[in-house]
């Protein structure tokens, strides 16, 4: 069963969403304050829509504790903001998708549904996309069928982007994540010197990466094709 966590502080909204989401295959979680939002978020849930604009802060805070904690699940915001500035800081923290209210709940639920088979396509260890074949399980990585040799770093750098896939990830959040033991003696260039060496693995032309994208200022993406 699929269970789906809302934080939303206008009562009537979140209920309503709840209606439009919940099924026999779905639950739905509600709740109004960052503090109720942290005790209940102890467990896991399949896919979390939190408010931006809450009576005790803001739902993006969260969003970046979340992330930076090492979450994965996919987050989408809701806001009455509709200034493009607050839709690039929303993605930019990691944020899966961004709807401004007013909104119509049968978009919500196609957001919703798209998120939730994104997700669980990521649950098999084996991955296509594109020319590549990526099978983090078995440790075989294949492009149009010929095998490619990864470091071990390089396999954690790849599977976090892939898993990711369409979301700019913080330089800081990568090192933390691939460097687990030891984040705080890894040299500055450790992970531009990976990424580099991924990008000559993959890409058909490193200087111009296709799926290996950086952001500049932030980080990394593994671009989804249009």
């Amino acid at each position: 069963m699929e269970e789906i966590f809302i934080l939303e502080d206008d009562e009537t909204l979140g209920r309503g969403i709840a209606m439009a989401l919940e099924t026999p295959e779905c639950k739905v979680t509600l709740a109004q304050t960052l503090k109720q939002a942290q005790d209940m978020l102890q467990k896991q849930f399949s896919l979390l829509i939190l408010d931006i604009n809450l009576p005790d802060g803001s739902g993006i805070d969260l969003l970046c504790r979340l992330r930076a904690q090492g979450n994965s699940v996919p987050i989408i915001l809701l806001t009455a903001n509709d200034l493009e500035l607050d839709e690039v800081t929303g993605l930019e923290a990691g944020a899966d998708d961004y709807i401004t209210k007013p909104f119509s709940l049968a978009v919500l639920r196609a957001r919703v549904n798209a998120q939730l088979r994104r997700s669980a396509s990521m649950t098999n260890e084996c991955v296509s996309i594109g020319p590549f074949s990526f099978d983090f399980q078995r440790m075989e990585f294949k492009r149009n069928g010929l095998a490619i040799e990864l470091s071990k770093t390089e396999q954690k750098l790849l599977r976090i982007l892939v898993e990711n896939r369409g979301r700019t990830l913080p330089r800081e959040m990568l090192v933390d994540r691939i460097w687990t033991d030891g984040a705080d003696f890894v040299e500055e260039n450790a992970l531009s010197v990976t990424m580099k060496r991924l990008r000559g693995k993959l890409e058909q032309d490193p200087a111009k990466p296709k799926y290996l994208k950086t952001v500049y200022g932030i980080g990394y993406t593994w671009a989804v094709e249009s």
